[in-house]
């Protein structure tokens, strides 16, 4: 029995955008070059169908592309760099419990779990239908494919964690937060942060573009002022996990590793 992780562009994705720029095809010919329309209107719609494929016809090629890096079975494997990297900042003592934000297939949860097999995980996630082949069921799949059993797996919404504050001995996120609709991202950290015990680690990685998250080496400054430790902003674009060019043509340009301790 193998895991199955997925892919972060599932092929649905991939299929629907190629799906799109066939149907824009179709009407270009129909409507641009054929004599059922004419006139000003037909310069339009053929314009306007020209233009159409186009664009979706590079979207498509983009997501192929993007879905054949982070394939698990591929060759390049970004996602398994990733998930492999992160973990290695991860360390729970003997006893402890780690919370994984967003573990989506579970792969983050169960490495971190296999880096520590004396404590345990827990990993949390909202399955939506973004990313219907997600689930529950597959994470426990993947663990007891794994045969790693220091985990479960729960509902869970990242914005609002349903723990008490101070309860885990280390957090991780990989790729998570910028994928939810917010003005104010920070806040969704210091929600993950919060659950965190004194003397925890954290390890979060995430596009940390000034767009989607503001200014993060003021926000790395004010975690120093509350007290937190060894705070980081790791680039993860140097080489790291991807190369400078593969995080441009990714549109993966700001992804950083925030680390530290409470």
């Amino acid at each position: 029995m193998r895991p199955s992780y997925k892919n972060w562009i599932p092929k649905g994705m991939v299929l629907s955008a190629f799906g799109l720029t066939a149907a824009f095809i179709a009407l270009f010919i129909v409507f641009g070059l054929t004599g059922i329309v004419s006139g000003v209107l037909k310069t339009v719609l053929f314009a306007v169908f020209l233009i159409a494929a186009v664009v979706t016809l590079g979207l498509s090629v983009w997501l192929i592309l993007m879905h054949r890096a982070f394939s698990y079975d591929g060759k390049r494997q970004m996602s398994r760099q990733m998930i492999e990297g992160v973990a290695e900042y991860v360390t729970v003592p003997d006893g402890g419990v780690g919370l994984d934000v967003g573990c989506g297939s579970g792969a983050l949860t169960i490495a971190c779990a296999r880096r520590n097999p004396k404590a345990s995980f827990i990993g949390i996630d909202r399955w939506g239908k973004e990313y219907a082949s997600f689930n529950k069921p597959l994470c426990e799949s993947n663990a007891k494919a794994e045969g790693v059993s220091n985990v479960t797996f729960r509902h869970g919404d990242a914005t609002a964690l349903d723990f008490p504050d101070e309860c885990f001995d280390a957090v991780t996120s990989n790729y998570v937060y910028h994928n939810i609709p917010s003005k104010d991202r920070q806040a969704i950290l210091l929600e993950t942060l919060r659950v965190l015990k004194k003397g925890g680690t954290f390890a979060l990685h995430d596009i940390f573009s000034k767009f989607k998250y503001g200014d993060m080496n003021a926000f790395v400054e004010m975690l120093k002022a509350m007290g937190y430790e060894e705070v980081r902003l790791i680039d993860t674009t140097d080489g790291i996990f991807m190369s400078r060019r593969e995080a441009l043509w990714m549109d993966l340009s700001g992804s950083a590793l925030l680390t530290g301790r409470k």
